[in-house]
């Protein structure tokens, strides 16, 4: 009797053991999810159960027990960064728990295209679901308080944010994504400040920064910016007036409605150039890498003093003001 039950034990751990087996085999083999892609986040304080859980909820093929055994086996125990991560089909749970392990989080991103102004770049911050809302209306006011920076001039946040897609881990807060767009635009406006052209009428990098988002609203044609850019360098140099109507039309804020009337040209605001001379106070949106570098490697071959909109997104450049009153006739008054 004694044999039979100790065979009989033998037979059934021979039995627990090839099932053990066959379960980690498959547990590390398989793929444990198919034909789909989840999103599944780790938090800080998870435990493994926890873990385990959250991957089950998804979907994923996976065993509490196994997973355990595996993260254990892998020496991944300690090792799990928090973060959302994005699964894909044909991952196995050795690879899920690599990709925990590496911290490979599912990158999100933000754009802020050129000529955008700050009240735009703040909506498009507040609406955005995965970024951590640390700011509220009069804090974006403020922001240049909260921003590191040295430079105590540089207290109006219009302009000083680099126009580019970000790409960042959820609960990124607002905040940091801000710093990062000021950091670059503060590299870029260096590197390019360093490169500049001699001669130029610009006391700091600011002033650049200034003109070049006044070109960046102007004209969206890369080879006309320098053209721009020489014709507006000229204007300040011969102590004209810049007369350029997306100043006007900072200027005038909420009240614009798509048309620029007679009297806005002569209501006085700091950013009405047909009014104020030389630069308005502050960048009037956030121009690119190619706007920066056209104000300061401008037009010198000519000596244009004026463009009119052709109506095609390009523009006729005069040197002469009747020159340039027969460009207007022709492509503003519809005249021939």
């Amino acid at each position: 009797m004694n044999i039979k039950i100790i065979g009989l034990t033998l037979l059934i751990l021979s039995f627990g053991g090839n099932w053990l087996w066959i379960g980690y085999q498959n547990a590390i083999l398989q793929p444990v999810l198919t034909d789909k892609t989840v999103y599944v986040e780790i938090e800080k304080g998870d435990s493994l159960t926890r873990i385990a859980k959250k991957l089950v909820d998804q979907g994923l093929s996976v065993k509490p027990f196994w997973f355990k055994v595996i993260t254990v086996q892998e020496q991944a125990l300690k090792k799990l960064k928090t973060g959302e991560y994005e699964l894909t089909s044909g991952l196995t749970l050795p690879q899920v728990l690599q990709l925990f392990v590496q911290g490979k989080t599912k990158q999100h991103l933000i754009t802020f295209p050129e000529g955008w102004s700050f009240k735009e770049v703040s909506r498009e911050i507040e609406k955005n679901p995965n970024i951590e809302h640390t700011l509220n209306a009069d804090d974006f006011e403020s922001v240049m308080t909260k921003i590191t920076h040295s430079d105590a001039s540089l207290q109006k946040p219009e302009g000083l944010f680099f126009p580019d897609t970000y790409f960042f881990e959820k609960h990124t807060t607002d905040l940091s994504l801000l710093q990062r767009a000021f950091d670059k635009m503060q590299k870029v406006l260096q590197q390019e400040w360093l490169n500049k052209a001699e001669g130029l009428p610009f006391k700091t990098p600011y002033e650049a920064l200034i003109l070049a988002s006044i070109v960046e609203k102007e004209t969206a044609a890369v080879t006309e910016r320098p053209l721009i850019a020489g014709v507006f360098i000229r204007r300040l140099e011969q102590n004209m007036l810049l007369q350029t109507d997306p100043t006007v039309i900072y200027g005038m804020g909420d009240s614009y409605q798509g048309d620029i009337k007679s009297k806005d040209l002569i209501t006085a605001t700091p950013y009405n150039t047909y009014i104020i001379s030389g630069l308005p106070p502050t960048p009037i949106a956030m121009p690119g890498r190619e706007a920066v570098n056209a104000v300061l490697h401008p037009d010198k071959a000519s000596n244009n003093l004026y463009f009119v909109a052709r109506g095609d997104g390009t523009h006729v450049f005069s040197e002469t003001l009747k020159d340039h009153a027969k460009a207007v006739d022709n492509f503003q008054r519809n005249k021939k």
